[in-house]
């Protein structure tokens, strides 16, 4: 099995478990009373999350040095990105906008690297 299939297969599987998880911790924590368990069930998706994370950084790891310079700018996009657009919708909050649940943080951060890196590769054919 190539190395790309390989991060395919173990990614999906870990998404697959995070999803797995999600539901059972949401299960869990609507059967419970609030207790120090409970909170426990809350970190439940924790854990693939970080089988998530190192099946990421494991095919980084893995890329030639264009793939990993082109990540690499595109991980700088997306960190720039991200903070400039959270803070400014924390200004906005001040000014009566709603709070925004931290859970839109990583997928702004997600779609932002994905678009440079698509930049990085397009700048490279």
């Amino acid at each position: 099995m190539t190395d790309s299939k390989r991060f395919v297969v173990h990614f999906s599987l870990a998404i697959t478990a995070y999803v797995v998880a999600v539901a059972i911790s949401s299960l869990a924590q609507t059967l419970m009373p609030p207790s120090a368990l409970r909170t426990l069930c809350a970190l439940i998706p924790v854990v693939p999350m970080v089988v998530v994370a190192v099946t990421v950084i494991r095919q980084i790891r893995q890329l030639d040095e264009l793939a990993r310079a082109i990540h690499l700018e595109a991980l700088a996009l997306a960190f720039v990105g991200t903070a400039l657009i959270t803070f400014s919708y924390g200004f906005l909050e001040t000014a009566g906008f709603p709070r925004l649940s931290m859970f839109f943080v990583w997928p702004l951060l997600a779609a932002l690297w994905g678009f440079g890196a698509w930049l990085g590769w397009r700048r490279y054919r």
